[in-house]
């Protein structure tokens, strides 16, 4: 079995609340000086996310130069030999938290067992410990493991002839003369006040994670040509219990705010569909600028988004340093598979400034990378790109199919001889007339897409072997449920809303978010080597065309037209008189014959030939289509993206 260190966290959480008995044993015992380290929590759980290279990543560590991946296994079980208290305590908490088992020789088996039950009491999954007599031969089976004294040094107010010890409590802290070898030391400057004892004693945890001897606790595996996908996808997460352990720290980490501070206990994946169903008015009304319901009121880090609202009123969305250090680990692999490959040459072209985050979180990813990347944002033109290919050697673009579609066409009519590798994008769809016409005009090999979303980032991704509507997900990553309009589960192949639960954001966490997208799950055999639940991507909810009682769906819409060339399509409902009128307006880079689009769908969809009438005998709706070239379109200022969808009988 596997156990995870967020499960330690967690059960140290639960230690810490009124009445769970740890200040009686601890006061019981003498050893009061012990209980800052129970209420370490976020600086500990830090400390682990740098020794784990991602807590959230456990137990692979992902190699940004090579997109392959260090496994991290226990060394099986420790022994620790109880000369301190406190540095006892330090071993056996580091050793859980790496999956370790541990024997403790001690002369107070009664403390440990005592301490061990209490932390286990909540029913967490955590290693075993066990106590055995200071006495028993050094041949007790396991590793031996020598956890390094702590030595906190002060030096006297004028000219130290030497350093000496604060006299901090020696259950925790030793002095020059009662260290053991090489301890660990820490050295406080003449003329300034020490810290008190408790304050400092919060952060050891963290500097032990730092420390040589935590490397004792881990047998580190290279998985040569494995990416953090394939490792993934390698085990069975219901064996291993690596889901179940994300949602239970996401749930208890989402408890710390006013919003979810009453939401049920979790334990398994099993119990997510009985958790409520997150909508976006609530989400509205509790995020910043309208609410606070979502701050977990942690020491302010990391950046603030706002979203793009281009259905919507801007919310701003906090994402607090680890989750942007997550976000970051979990993008780096994503932009591999699709296609990206060290020595690239990457122009980004994605919209950025007044805090949205399409240009700011990826210029952080993109720096991580071995790759080379101009950086344009939505200042990008025709000429900057030539420029780019002749002179830097560009080979690949990612962008907004609103903005890079028209500017890749533009730089193609001027220069012929333009060619594009590879094309990245992600906002809105990319009609198959506008792949098919980079293939075979720019030569690109790859065009992938990337699902996103400024609440909670990476949703789903095309390899450079998917296309079309196909997405792999990312389970550890953002997990993603198919819900009918009442939130309950539909089985794969079936049609519905998305949700998404936030597993790597600790800031803002969302648990079964409406994110105002549908698809479904299908089985799929990727030649990339990942396999099994891809979820069939069918666009926004508010892409869905309403009309006399049926529904379209813009995707089908579009697809529908691309023979024509059609880039962009865009649907507008209006009402008047109780009589509806459907416009699809659409973009294409050669005029069209409007009558000749409108026959070729009516044709396809016989809801707008006019043969559905409504129930009260009323005439048929209207159904009217306006050709445009390139561009002509409104695009949102922020995101750069067009309203699929613009139902004037809902927007008044």
């Amino acid at each position: 079995m596997r156990y995870y260190p967020t499960d330690l966290l967690l059960a140290l959480e639960e230690a810490e609340r009124p009445g769970s008995g740890l200040d009686e044993l601890l006061d019981a015992h003498g050893l009061t000086a012990l209980r800052p380290l129970f209420g370490a929590g976020e600086e500990f759980a830090d400390g682990l996310d740098e020794l784990l290279g991602g807590l959230a990543q456990y137990p692979w560590q992902p190699l940004t130069d090579t997109n392959d991946v260090d496994e991290l296994r226990p060394v099986g079980t420790v022994v620790l030999d109880d000369h301190r208290p406190g540095t006892t305590l330090r071993g056996l908490l580091l050793a859980w938290a790496t999956g370790n088992h541990v024997t403790v020789r001690t002369a107070d088996p009664g403390f440990w067992r005592e301490l061990t039950a209490l932390l286990r009491r909540p029913g967490l999954p955590l290693p075993t410990a066990r106590t055995t007599p200071r006495d028993t031969p050094a041949e007790v089976p396991g590793t031996a493991l020598r956890v390094p004294d702590l030595l906190p040094l002060a030096a006297p107010a004028r000219a130290p002839a030497r350093y000496d010890a604060p006299g901090w409590d020696p259950a925790l802290y030793a002095t020059p003369d009662t260290a053991g070898p090489d301890p660990l030391e820490t050295r406080f400057p003449a003329g300034r006040p020490l810290p008190g004892q408790d304050a400092f004693t919060a952060g050891v945890l963290r500097s032990d994670c730092r420390a040589a001897w935590t490397a004792a606790l881990s047998r580190r595996t290279r998985l040569y040509g494995t990416t953090l996908a394939a490792a993934r996808a390698a085990e069975d997460p219901r064996r291993t219990g690596r889901l179940d352990a994300r949602l239970r720290h996401t749930a208890a980490r989402a408890r710390r705010s006013p919003y979810y501070r009453d939401l049920p206990p979790v334990r398994t994946l099993d119990d997510l569909p009985g958790l409520p169903v997150l909508d976006k008015a609530a989400l509205a009304a509790h995020s910043l600028p309208a609410g606070r319901g979502f701050a977990s009121g942690a020491r302010p880090t990391g950046e603030v988004l706002r979203s793009g609202s281009t259905t919507g009123t801007p919310r701003y969305i906090v994402y607090a340093r680890t989750d942007w250090d997550n976000m970051v680990r979990e993008a780096v692999p994503l932009f591999y598979a699709m296609g990206l490959e060290p020595g690239d040459r990457l122009v980004n072209t994605l919209f950025g400034g007044d805090l949205y985050g399409g240009l700011t979180t990826t210029v952080t990813e993109f720096s991580r990378m071995p790759l080379e990347c101009c950086t344009t944002a939505q200042a990008a033109t025709p000429e900057s790109l030539l420029m780019l290919a002749r002179s830097f050697g560009a080979n690949a673009v990612i962008g907004v199919p609103t903005l890079i579609v028209p500017l890749l066409r533009e730089a193609y009519r001027q220069d012929p001889q333009l060619r594009i590798e590879k094309v990245l994008y992600l906002g809105t769809a990319m009609g198959r007339a506008d792949r098919t016409w980079l293939r075979e005009h720019l030569g690109t090999r790859i065009v992938s897409s990337v699902l996103a979303a400024n609440d909670g980032a990476q949703l789903g991704y095309q390899c450079a072997a998917l296309d079309g509507m196909l997405h792999h997900v990312n389970d550890d990553y953002n997990y993603l449920e198919v819900v009918d309009d009442q939130g309950r589960h539909l089985p794969d192949g079936t049609a519905g809303e998305l949700l998404t639960t936030t597993f790597q954001k600790g800031e803002g966490p969302l648990i079964r978010y409406r994110i105002g997208d549908r698809g479904r799950f299908v089985h799929h055999d990727c030649p990339c080597g990942i396999s099994g639940r891809t979820l069939e991507y069918h666009g926004r909810s508010d892409g869905v065309v309403r009309i006399m009682g049926a529904a379209l769906l813009h995707g089908e819409l579009l697809d529908a037209v691309s023979g024509f060339g059609v880039c962009e399509l865009q649907a507008e409902i209006t009402s008047q008189g109780g009589r509806d009128t459907l416009t699809l307006r659409t973009e294409s880079p050669r005029p069209l014959r409007p009558e000749a689009l409108r026959a070729h769908l009516a044709d396809r969809f016989p809801l707008l030939a006019g043969t559905r009438i409504y129930e009260d005998g009323a005439g048929p709706a209207d159904f009217r289509v306006e050709c445009h070239a390139p561009g002509a379109l409104d695009r949102h200022p922020v995101s750069g993206k067009i309203r699929p969808v613009v139902d004037r009988r809902v927007d008044g």
